[in-house]
C-alpha cells in the first residue's frame, strides 16, 4: 500500500503528451484542444447527453474536456444529485482531465420512476455499464470515481466488471454498512446528551421530516462530520434539495442515525481481495466514515493506495480540498503516466 501526500503541483500536459497524432491531427495537436469536444446530435448542448436505458428510462450525463484521461463520477445518496461534487469543476480540467456527471436513475436531472424495483445495486451496477458504453469508456480510459453511496456502486461495478475499467477511487464509503452505522453511533455518542435525546424523541415518533430535527441533524451533525463549511456551499446546499428522498429512505433508510433501507446488510469487505485495478480509497478525519477503515480497505485490495484528508469530512473535496484535489489527481495521472 502506498499513501499520497500533498503538493499541490497539477502537472500541466502539452498535447503531444496528451494525444498521439493522428491522420488528422498533426504533432501541433491542433484536435488537442481540452475544450474541443462535441456531444453526437443534430444540436450541441454544452456537453449534456441524455442516455436511453435499456429499461426504457433516461439518465442525464454531462461531458467535461477532450482527454485521453477520462473519469466517471458516481454521486451518493442514493439518489442525490451530481451538484454537491461541482468543486471538481474547479481542478480536472486544469489537470487536462475529462470527467463526466452523470445523475443516476431517479435522481433530479435524470428519470425519476417510483417503482422500487429498479432501485437495487445490481441494477444500479448494470445501469453504469448502459452508461459507460454509451460514452466510449473503456479499460484504456477510464477511471470510476465514487463518492458515499457511488463509492458503494463503484466497488461493485468493479466486482463485477473491472476489466472495462482502468483504475478505481472509492471516496468516503467503508465496504461494510455494519461498520458505517457502528461508526454513525459513535460519532453520536459524542453529541451532548441533551441533544441526543431530543433527536430520539423524533426518531421515536417517526417524525424524520419535522423542520427541528433536521435543523438540529443538519447543524449538530452534518455541519461536523458531513461538510465543515457551514452553511454549505451553494452547490451542496442545491444538491440537497434536490435530494429524492423516497429512494434515499427505500435504500438508506429515514435519517443517517437510523439506517433501515435494502442497504442496511450491505457488505463486500471479504471480497475487496478480487479488486486488482489500481484503486484509492479516500477517507477525512472528521468523516461520517471511520478514516481507519479507509486505510485499511488499501491495504486488502490487490493494488491499493491510501489518501487521508487531515482537515476533512465526509465531503473534503470542499473543507480539505487542496489535500483531496491534490491526492486525487496525482493518482489519476499516475496510472496513465504508467500506460505503456
Amino acid at each position: 500500500m502506498k499513501y499520497l501526500f500533498p503538493f499541490f503541483v497539477f502537472s500541466v500536459f502539452s498535447c503531444s503528451q496528451l494525444q498521439q497524432p493522428t491522420e488528422n491531427s498533426s504533432a501541433t495537436g491542433q484536435n488537442c484542444d481540452y475544450n474541443n469536444f462535441k456531444t453526437p446530435g443534430d444540436y450541441q448542448s454544452g456537453g449534456v447527453k441524455m442516455i436511453d436505458l435499456k429499461e426504457g428510462y433516461k439518465v442525464w450525463t454531462k461531458r467535461y474536456g477532450n482527454s485521453p484521461m477520462k473519469v466517471l463520477i458516481l454521486h451518493g445518496g442514493p439518489a442525490g444529485t451530481h451538484e454537491y461534487l461541482e468543486s471538481l469543476q474547479s481542478f480536472f480540467p486544469q489537470a487536462k482531465i475529462e470527467f463526466y456527471e452523470y445523475d443516476q436513475l431517479g435522481s433530479y436531472y435524470s428519470d425519476q420512476p417510483t417503482d422500487t424495483s429498479l432501485y437495487n445495486i445490481e441494477r444500479f451496477v448494470e445501469e453504469v455499464e448502459q452508461v459507460r458504453q454509451a460514452l466510449g469508456l473503456n479499460k484504456d480510459n477510464f477511471i470510476l470515481l465514487g463518492q458515499s453511496w457511488g463509492g458503494i456502486l463503484a466497488m461493485e461495478y468493479a466486482l463485477k466488471y473491472q476489466q472495462n475499467m482502468k483504475g478505481l477511487i472509492v471516496s468516503n464509503m467503508t465496504a461494510d454498512f455494519h461498520k458505517y452505522t457502528a461508526y454513525n453511533n459513535k460519532l453520536r455518542e459524542q453529541l451532548r446528551p441533551s441533544l441526543v435525546d431530543t433527536l430520539k424523541m423524533y426518531e421515536d415518533a417517526g417524525d424524520y421530516s419535522n423542520p427541528v430535527y433536521l435543523e438540529l441533524v443538519e447543524k449538530e451533525f452534518y455541519a461536523k462530520h458531513i461538510c465543515r463549511i457551514y452553511p454549505f456551499p451553494e452547490p451542496v446546499a442545491r444538491s440537497f434539495s434536490h435530494f429524492n428522498m423516497d429512494v434515499y429512505t427505500y435504500m438508506q433508510g429515514p435519517s443517517e442515525f437510523v439506517p433501515g433501507g435494502i442497504l442496511k446488510d450491505w457488505s463486500v469487505w471479504d471480497r475487496l481481495d478480487e479488486i486488482s485495478v489500481p484503486t484509492l480509497m479516500v477517507g477525512a478525519e472528521y468523516d461520517s466514515m471511520n478514516p481507519d477503515e479507509m486505510k485499511e480497505m488499501a491495504t486488502l485490495v490487490q493494488n491499493g493506495e491510501s489518501l487521508h484528508c487531515p482537515n476533512g469530512s465526509h465531503m473534503c473535496f470542499w473543507d480539505d480540498q487542496e489535500v483531496f484535489m491534490d491526492g486525487v489527481i496525482s493518482f489519476i495521472h499516475n496510472q496513465f503516466d504508467q500506460q505503456p
